[in-house]
Parts: structure tokens; C-alpha cells; sequence
């Protein structure tokens, strides 16, 4: 069986084509600045990657663009759209409707559409690629697989926020969560790579890339995340504030007379570790300077790494224990001072990290020591692949 996986952003298409019997992934590759005249695709099949410019006004001329690259007799993937056996979609925001992965039919599209006022970036885009695909592609079997609905499992005493209850009642106003494809792959993956049950595992998984989320997982079901409403909450990220006292949003409001959707922005753009620190919104050369003596960057990286360590510690609460802590994400899999300076925060918990092995980038290993009380893994993620499992899965 081999599945088509996209990912539609307001002006972009991220996708892969994988063959599932090896899940090999046989093409993949990116078209960005749809609905410009300088639209391109960078295309990527057997270790080339190719760049064209071709204008594409509507996802639903991407797609089709898209897919003749596929079909492109130079560096033919495949003979026929007929051995495309489905399409699995990343979705963003499924509200509480939607607690699991679902063969996408006109309900779960008007489910996406209700969503778009707690997703207003990307569902939008969700149900653009949804409607291209229907137009390219009629009849083929298509499933979303929802960011947000591995947390439909966390209890409600720990996704209601403390403010009158009519707001949830009216607005859906509570804790969601996000990367749930990226927690639920590396947690199942994790428990493969140690041959042990994910039933029997309390494992905290740290997507930390350019968003990034912590989230405590029992029994292999998400029992806390530290994104809330948006993915705007938790740890300070590369420009996302994180938590904070809600009283800055109104004292910064007042005092620089800010409207809402301005100090929205500030706090979405130009906040974290960039707000911080001054300096480009760029991980590697923030965490650079913090090694000289840029005082700034030392505090916001000393932040990042405190605030991880802290949320771990917490779910030990959520779960009355951790066996496992995974690192994932562009961040979570190459920074190896990162790792190392959260894991030993953790120390009182008994973590001991193994320093020559986590002396490396984007491996899944082990890196913690044969005497730590808690075993620390770096797991790279793999949305796409997960995505085509659970489409494959619906679609049998």
C-alpha cells in the first residue's frame, strides 16, 4: 500500500509518498508560495532534489502539479495515481469532537470549520487541501489525523482552566494541546525500541524544535501537555512566550496602547528566547552567543532548559513516576548542551546522564547512564510516517 501524505499550510504543501509495506518514503518535497506568480516545488526522489517554478494559483493546481511530478517519466515514482491507495492528512485542531484519528467524510469537514475560530492559521488550509484532493483525486479514501486529538485523553481537572465555566460551555475555552502526532510516534516508537509494553510505561516526551511541548504519557494515552488553548502556552519557545501571569497581556495593552491582535503578536513572534535574548530567531545562534558573553542569551537559554526541567518534574506528579524521557524534535535531537543541561536539573530525580553518549545529533539512542534511575532516549520523529500508519490502519 503506498500513501500519500500532506500537509497544507495557507500558502505552502508539504508531502511525502510512502511505501508501507518498508515504509520507504519514495518521494517527498514542498511547493511554496501558492497562489504566486513565483510558486515552486522542490522535489525530492532517489537522493535528488529537484527545484521547478511553476506558477500554481490554487492548492488545487499544486496538488495536480504535484502529483504529475509523481508521474514524471525523468524520475518516475510511479505508473499510475491508481497505486495511490489513500491520502492522510495532518490536521490541526479537532475541538472535542474529534478524539482520534478518522476517515475524513462532510461531517468531519464541518467539525474543521467550527474549529477555525481556536485554529484560525490552519484549519483554513486543512480544508483546502481536504477539497483539492476531493477536485485531483475523487473517490480516494482520504483520513485526517488531528495535532490535538491525543490529548482528548488528559482529564478534565487538568485541561479546565480556572475561569468561569460559562467560557468553556460557550467557547470551548480549555487546554487542547498540540504535536500530538509528533508525542504519540516517538512514545510508541520508544516502547518498541525497548521491547516493553506502552501500556506498562510512563514515559514524558520533549518535542522541542521551533514550537515545542512537553507531554506526560500513561500507558501509552496523553494524561498532560503543556500547550494549552494554542500552541502559544508552556515553555518559552524560539519566539513564543509561553506561560506567563495574564496580567502582562492587559498591563502591556494599557501601557503601550496595544490592541488584542498586536500584543497576539508579540507574544506569538517576538517573545521566547529571541524576546529574551535580542537576537535573530534563530536556536543555534542564540544558544552560541550564550556561551560567550552575551548575558541576555545566557538568561534565555538558562529559561528554555529550566522551564523543560520543571514540566518533567511535574508530570512525575501526573503520573506518580517517570520511566522514560524522550527527546525529540529539531532541537530535542541535535542539541546536545540542551539535553545535557535539562537533564541534570533532573538530577534529584535521580537522572544521570551518560555525557559520551549523548555526544551526538539526530540518533535514536540512549543517553542516559547505566545507573539512572529514569532512562533518557533521543527519539527523532517521524509526523509523516505516523500519519501514514493510522491512515493505513483506517483505510484496512
Amino acid at each position: 500500500m503506498k500513501i500519500l501524505v500532506l500537509n497544507c499550510g495557507s500558502s505552502s504543501l508539504k508531502y511525502q509518498l510512502i511505501n508501507m509495506e518498508n515504509e520507504e518514503v519514495l518521494a517527498s518535497g514542498k511547493y511554496e508560495r501558492i497562489g504566486e506568480d513565483e510558486a515552486f516545488i522542490t522535489h525530492k526522489v532517489n537522493g535528488n532534489k529537484i527545484e521547478i517554478k511553476h506558477p500554481a494559483k490554487t492548492h488545487d493546481e499544486a496538488i495536480d502539479f504535484t502529483l504529475k511530478q509523481l508521474l514524471n517519466p525523468e524520475y518516475k515514482v510511479i505508473d499510475s495515481l491508481d497505486e495511490i491507495s489513500a491520502i492522510g492528512h495532518r490536521l490541526v485542531h479537532g475541538g472535542e469532537k474529534i478524539n482520534q484519528s478518522v476517515v475524513i467524510t462532510d461531517e468531519v469537514i464541518n467539525v474543521l470549520k467550527e474549529c477555525i475560530d481556536l485554529a484560525p492559521l490552519h484549519n483554513p488550509a486543512g480544508i483546502i487541501g481536504i477539497e483539492a484532493c476531493q477536485k485531483v483525486m475523487p473517490g480516494k479514501p482520504m483520513v485526517g489525523v488531528f495535532d490535538t486529538a491525543f490529548h482528548q485523553t488528559i482529564p478534565k481537572e487538568r485541561y479546565i482552566y480556572p475561569i468561569p465555566y460559562e467560557y468553556y460551555k460557550k467557547y470551548g475555552i480549555r487546554k487542547y494541546g498540540f504535536h500530538g502526532t509528533s508525542h504519540m510516534y516517538v512514545s510508541q516508537r520508544l516502547a518498541e525500541i525497548v521491547g516493553k509494553k506502552i501500556e506498562d510505561l510512563k514515559i514524558v516526551t520533549c518535542h522541542l524544535g521551533q514550537g515545542s511541548s512537553i507531554c506526560a504519557i500513561e500507558g501509552g494515552k496523553s494524561v498532560d501537555t503543556s500547550m494549552g488553548l494554542t500552541p502559544l502556552a508552556g515553555i518559552p519557545m524560539v519566539t513564543r512566550s509561553g506561560d506567563l501571569d495574564p496580567s502582562v497581556v492587559t498591563f502591556m495593552m494599557k501601557k503601550e496602547n496595544l490592541s488584542a491582535e498586536e500584543v497576539e503578536n508579540i507574544l506569538n513572534k517576538k517573545s521566547g528566547v529571541q524576546g529574551i535574548s535580542g537576537l535573530a530567531p534563530d536556536f543555534r545562534e542564540i544558544e552560541s552567543a550564550s556561551y560567550g558573553n552575551n548575558e541576555r542569551a545566557k538568561i534565555a537559554m538558562e529559561k528554555f532548559k529550566y522551564e523543560i526541567a520543571s514540566f518533567i518534574a511535574k508530570y512525575g506528579v501526573a503520573m506518580n513516576g517517570i520511566d522514560y524521557i524522550v527527546f525529540t524534535g529539531g532541537v530535542g535531537e541535535n542539541q546536545i548542551n540542551i539535553r545535557r543541561g535539562i537533564c541534570e536539573k533532573l538530577e534529584f530525580m535521580g537522572v544521570k546522564l551518560d555525557v559520551e553518549a549523548n555526544n551526538m545529533r539526530g540518533e535514536e539512542k540512549e543517553i542516559s547512564a547505566n545507573d539512572s534511575k529514569i532512562k533518557v532516549y533521543v527519539v527523532p520523529t517521524n509526523e509523516e510516517l505516523m500519519i501514514a500508519k493510522e491512515t493505513e490502519r483506517l483505510v484496512k
